[in-house]
């Protein structure tokens, strides 16, 4: 019998337009309620996730796993998507050899994203995005 698939917690920028544009796009597949959305600017991140600096969840992308396995850059995108059953194809960036240009290339992203969004979306920033957390039976508010 194969593994249950584990929650995975998606600690996300949500002033990068292009990063809210993705979780948006998981949000809306996110039936399963597999995927847990947490804003990394929100005002309790600090005192909720003491052990994630929001430094290093800015600069790269981080997840973790119900089991408290944490997973960085790319491979939290690659399992996000796996989790919804989309964008198969995208595990290719994860081949030997492939891998090592896709964490290049993830890295650049990541230091360039407010460029990259400019260029791509006209905002550099995001002012108002916001996106609803869909962790089953939680009373927050919803993540901005």
């Amino acid at each position: 019998m194969p593994n249950a698939p584990k929650r995975l917690t998606l600690f996300f920028d949500s002033t990068c337009p292009l990063c809210v544009a993705e979780m948006q796009a998981l949000q809306s597949l996110n039936s399963s309620n597999l995927l847990i959305f947490e804003d990394i600017h929100s005002d309790q991140f600090c005192e909720r996730f003491p052990d994630i600096s929001q430094k290093d969840a800015s600069d790269t992308f981080h997840g973790r796993y119900e089991d408290g396995d944490m997973i960085f850059g790319l491979d939290v995108s690659i399992h996000a998507w796996n989790i919804v059953g989309k964008h198969k194809w995208i595990r290719i960036l994860r081949a030997p050899g492939i891998r090592i240009i896709s964490d290049i290339a993830y890295r650049f992203f990541a230091q360039h994203r407010s460029l990259i969004s400019l260029l791509l979306t006209g905002n550099r920033k995001c002012d108002s995005c916001k996106l609803k957390n869909t962790f089953p039976n939680d009373s927050r508010q919803d993540v901005l």
